[in-house]
């Protein structure tokens, strides 16, 4: 006859809390044309308003520069500010948006392929994407990520020991269902 379980025996352990591991943004290589503009932007408009006489044609200039600075640089900026990945001990969240907020999330136990691709100018400057195959759908693609070697290395160990883990809390709850005794604390 077997003994019943003690309440404390059947709950299972806690998990360890969830921590940050990385927060990342696309290399702020993206930012370089809309730097560039800005600046012959500047000279030009100095350059224009210099130029005409009448000072309804200096509005204009000033107006046209202004609508140019914040269509093609201030909301790629804002863009590449607003986009972030960050990476914990659990899953990958991806935020983006500047008037509508998207959060996209993959927990680890989902990926199980990560691989690295980088274009030629991405090698130059130590960047690339980051692609994390699911299996079931399209892959979870981390675009343009500063160090993608990294990020692979960190993300295939932490898929690794989530999976780990949900193995040994599967084991664990079929073990109880089938009334074997749980070994708790080994791993």
């Amino acid at each position: 006859m077997r003994p019943a379980a003690t309440p404390e025996a059947t709950v299972p352990p806690a998990q360890p809390p969830e921590r940050v591991v990385a927060r990342l943004r696309r290399h702020a290589r993206v930012l370089t044309v809309p730097a560039i503009l800005l600046i012959v932007l500047a000279g030009a408009t100095a350059y224009g308003v210099g130029v005409v006489p009448e000072l309804w044609q200096e509005l204009a200039i000033i107006g046209a520069a202004a609508l140019v600075a914040l269509l093609g640089a201030f909301l790629p900026f804002l863009a590449w500010l607003t986009r972030r990945t960050t990476i914990t001990t659990r899953r990958i969240i991806v935020r983006s948006g500047i008037f509508v907020r998207v959060r996209q999330e993959m927990l680890h136990s989902r990926g199980y392929d990560v691989t690295v691709r980088r274009t030629w100018l991405q090698s130059a400057f130590g960047s690339g994407d980051v692609r994390i195959n699911t299996g079931h759908e399209q892959p979870f693609v981390l675009k343009d990520v500063p160090k993608p070697a990294l990020v692979q290395g960190a993300l295939q160990e932490l898929m690794g020991e989530e999976h780990s883990r949900v193995a040994d809390r599967r084991r664990a709850e079929q073990s109880m269902i089938d009334g074997d005794t749980v070994a708790w604390g080994g791993r």
